[in-house]
């Protein structure tokens, strides 16, 4: 009788296998989160026809001002996107237009402004938890190789007996043993980071993955549970509806002069802080009932800060609301999508989870490849199986990598008005991917990974001297930081592809043969 595998062998097979199978999802995931961390410095780096005026949010609300009012008068609403440190550009509409409706104004000349089509850093964002599918699907997809990825961190603790002593072993030089000791060393180091990564995005949809709580107590109405969530957001609505949003009363209330908008900043930052407010909205301006609306940006606090603001009587000042203290419950879930948005802790904090994400990646990515290696060492696993695997492993990661390099140079070299502008991005983000998938699926695997490594490295140190060329009237600091963190990540592809290059021919062990018995007596 076979004798039954331990706790140990079981989890062993778990982790392989659930880390192989969506280990490429999980990389991609990975990797396009971690580019998310600087979604906003990427759509700023995109757009260079934007400049950075350096006008404080008090001076850029009054330049808002004056433009809505000389050009949108008798407009229902008015909205303003005010510059903050990580996006600063002033955005206006007007009426009932929303925030991809806006209009861009130079903050210092009051000159409307039109940056090229661009799918910016939120493709990353979207592609994080979409995978470009529809969004439904994608959500589902994630949500599955997320779970996955709680299987692998509790089986990979039961595995490795000895945690502890893995944490501070690494042997250099040593083949197979130095990316084991690797693997290791990160996912141990990293383990409350993965844990909570994970957890959290899989606690923002739990209305989505988790139904049955909402279609029990409310009959699957979630407007009603919201509204038992927010109370502060249904007595809003009965005063007359969101700022921003205007209605009947306009036509009807009588003309009034309003306080001066940047009034409203100084009372929107001694309640949330200097610095930490994201637009503010006027409804029915001009009028007896206008009001105004300020909310701050996502990163006020570790809360998620998402849909909150202060309301104001546009006439006289007075304060009409101010967010209420959140319910327990929601306070939990807005706490875990703040803690895996990282929009609180300032740049500081978002380099943490930058650098988190990029050893989460190289962990994930050095998990495949020590399959592959370990299988190919043994003579009796040379299947097509494996093949598969190996050419897998370098379209997924390297060809990625690839991709998100090219994406920035096609955003570079494409013409800025070019029609269907996003459309001939996405062609040249998936087209390279496929491009690198066909090339890995040719190539020798060991070749390949040196082919593809070092390209994207190349590309990425080449980019500051592309922005240089092709937008250098629009360098500053954001941008910049974006040129100088292409470059190093470069540097390190290059090195990663020259070790490789410089990497041993793994050897095969042949396969055991058992000796055989003669049965001759003695």
């Amino acid at each position: 009788m076979a004798r039954q595998a331990s706790l140990t062998q079981s989890m062993s097979g778990l982790h392989t296998w659930a880390g192989l199978i969506l280990g490429w999802l999980l990389f991609a995931i990975f990797l396009t989160g971690t580019l998310a961390v600087f979604d906003e410095e990427l759509n700023w780096w995109m757009q260079p026809e934007l400049r950075d005026s350096g006008l404080d949010q008090t001076s850029a609300v009054q330049v808002a001002e004056d433009w809505l009012r000389t050009r949108h008068p008798d407009a229902s609403a008015w909205n303003i996107g005010l510059p903050t440190e990580r996006g600063p550009d002033l955005s206006v509409s007007a009426g009932e237009q929303r925030r991809g409706q806006r209009t861009i104004i130079d903050p210092g000349s009051g000159e409307v402004v039109q940056p090229r089509e661009t799918l910016g850093g939120n493709f990353f964002f979207r592609f994080h938890y979409t995978l470009h599918m529809p969004r439904s699907i994608g959500i589902w997809v994630v949500g599955f190789a997320a779970m996955a990825m709680l299987v692998t961190s509790i089986s990979g603790i039961i595995i490795h007996k000895k945690i502890f002593k893995d944490f501070f072993t690494f042997r250099p030089a040593k083949g197979q043993r130095s990316w084991l000791d690797g693997h290791n060393a990160s996912a141990v180091l990293l383990l409350p980071f993965h844990l909570m990564i994970t957890y959290t995005g899989l606690a923002i949809f739990f209305l989505i993955y988790m139904p049955a709580a909402t279609d029990a107590l409310y009959g699957g109405d979630r407007q009603a549970m919201f509204r038992e969530l927010r109370p502060g957001a249904e007595q809003q609505q009965e005063r007359g509806g969101r700022p921003g949003e205007g209605g009947r009363a306009a036509r009807v209330a009588a003309p009034a002069t309003m306080l001066p908008l940047d009034t409203f900043i100084a009372r929107g930052e001694a309640y949330y802080g200097v610095g930490m407010l994201g637009s503010l909205s006027v409804s029915n301006p001009d009028r007896a009932n206008a009001q105004v609306e300020v909310r701050p940006v996502l990163g006020s606090r570790l809360e998620l800060t998402k849909g909150e603001s202060l309301s104001f009587n546009a006439v006289t000042g007075e304060s009409l609301a101010v967010p209420t203290p959140t319910r327990a419950t929601l306070l939990t879930q807005k706490v875990m999508a703040g803690l895996h948005f990282a929009q609180f802790g300032g740049y500081a904090m978002r380099w943490i989870y930058f650098i988190c994400g990029l050893i989460s990646c190289a962990m994930i990515a050095s998990g495949l490849v020590l399959y592959t290696v370990k299988r190919r060492r043994q003579a009796k696993s040379r299947t097509r199986w494996l093949r598969q695997a190996e050419w897998l492993n370098v379209a997924v990661v390297s060809g990625l990598m690839l991709a998100c390099t090219s994406l920035l140079w096609g955003n570079r070299l494409l013409p800025a008005a070019l029609d269907a502008r996003e459309t001939w991005e996405l062609r040249v983000f998936f087209g390279s991917w496929l491009l690198a998938l066909l090339h890995a699926r040719l190539r020798a695997p060991l070749r390949a990974w040196t082919d593809q490594l070092g390209l994207a490295g190349v590309l990425l140190l080449a980019l500051p001297l592309l922005d240089l060329l092709r937008a250098s009237e629009s360098l500053d600091s954001l941008r910049l930081g974006v040129d100088v963190s292409a470059a190093v990540m470069g540097l390190l592809l290059l090195w990663a592809s020259f070790r490789v290059a410089n990497r041993p021919a793994v050897a095969e062990k042949p396969a055991r043969v058992r000796p055989a018995t003669t049965g001759v007596a003695s």
